[in-house]
């Protein structure tokens, strides 16, 4: 059984015993968290496709914690210019443990 979930603008294929870095959630380490915005259900071959969700369809993960991403370097430069910038990111990421799907 595996599922199609939504969550900060990027879709994951998730089944049970799965571990996701996501988006940062507002949501202490070691809390449940419940997905609601679930866009395909595939439970042994009966798969079920939302428009946009599936109705009463729910992903279960526990908060494992938060972290910081790999530094992401922009490096902008215009030629002949004298013009170059550096700038760094780090993504907020939270992760989680797939717990169940509930159809």
């Amino acid at each position: 059984m595996y599922a199609v979930l939504e969550t900060g603008g990027k879709q994951y294929r998730v089944a049970q015993g799965d571990t996701l870095e996501i988006e940062r959630l507002e949501v202490e380490a070691g809390q449940p968290f419940t997905f609601d915005r679930v866009l395909l259900v595939n439970n042994g071959g009966t798969v079920a496709v939302g428009s946009p969700t599936v109705a009463g369809a729910k992903v279960v993960a526990d908060v494992v914690g938060h972290k910081r991403g790999d530094k992401k370097i922009i490096f902008k430069m215009k030629r002949r210019k004298g013009y170059h910038k550096k700038q760094g990111h780090r993504q907020e990421l939270t992760v989680v443990k797939i717990t169940g799907i509930t159809a």
